[in-house]
C-alpha cells in the first residue's frame, strides 16, 4: 500500500465519522502533518476525487472479478444467486468507501464521475432484473427499489459495525439475511 493510499484509506474513515472535518483534523487524525497531507493532497476538492475515484474503480473491479455481466447474462437462477451474494461480499469488504461515496455530494457535481455512476448503476439493475426473471429476486419490486435497498442496507451495516452493534465476522450474513427476507424471492408455499 503505498503512502497515499494510505492516507486516503484513513482520511475516508474520518469522513465516515463527520463528512465536515478539515483537512487539518484530518491530517491529525491520520497521524500525518498537515505538510505531509498537503504535499499529497492539495485540498479538499482533491481529496474528495480521489477518494470518489478509489471507490469508483473499487466499484468496477468487484463488477469484474465476481462476473456480474457474465452471470446476468447466463439468467441461470444458481449462478446469479452466488453472484449477488459474491457482491454484497465485495461491497462489505471495502464498506468505509462505499458507505461515504454513497452519503458524500461532491460526487453529483463531478459530471465524469456521475457518467461513470451510471454505467455501473446499469450493469447492476440488468444484474437484478435477469435475478428476478430468474425467481432470486421478487419480480414485483423495481429494480432500482431492490438496488435502492441493498445500498440502504450497506449504510445501515457500515454503521453498525462502527458503532460495534455486531462483530465484522457476523456482518455478510446479516447484511444477506435482511436483504434477502425483504427482496428476495418468497420460498414456495409461504407468503
Amino acid at each position: 500500500m503505498t503512502k497515499e493510499d494510505a492516507i486516503l484509506s484513513a482520511a475516508t474513515r474520518r469522513l465516515n465519522e463527520d463528512p465536515t472535518v478539515s483537512m487539518s483534523e484530518l491530517a491529525q487524525a491520520i497521524g500525518i502533518s498537515r505538510a505531509t497531507l498537503y504535499r499529497h493532497i492539495a485540498t479538499r476538492e482533491a481529496l474528495l476525487h480521489k477518494v470518489d475515484l478509489r471507490t469508483m474503480t473499487r466499484w468496477e473491479r468487484i463488477h469484474e472479478e465476481i462476473g456480474l455481466a457474465d452471470a446476468t447474462a447466463t439468467g441461470d437462477s444458481a449462478v446469479l444467486a452466488a453472484t449477488l451474494r459474491s457482491l454484497m461480499r465485495g461491497y462489505l469488504d471495502t464498506i468505509d468507501e462505499y458507505g461515504f461515496m454513497l452519503t458524500e455530494h461532491f460526487l453529483t457535481g463531478q459530471p465524469d464521475m456521475m457518467a461513470w455512476v451510471d454505467r455501473l448503476e446499469e450493469r447492476e439493475l440488468a444484474f437484478i432484473a435477469a435475478a428476478q426473471r430468474a425467481g432470486v429476486l421478487r419480480a414485483e419490486l423495481p429494480p432500482r427499489s431492490i438496488s435502492d435497498a441493498l445500498y440502504g442496507l450497506l449504510l445501515g451495516t457500515r454503521d453498525g459495525l462502527r458503532r460495534g452493534n455486531f462483530a465484522r465476522r457476523d456482518a455478510e450474513e446479516l447484511l444477506a439475511t435482511m436483504f434477502l427476507r425483504g427482496a428476495g424471492a418468497p420460498v414456495r408455499g409461504t407468503r
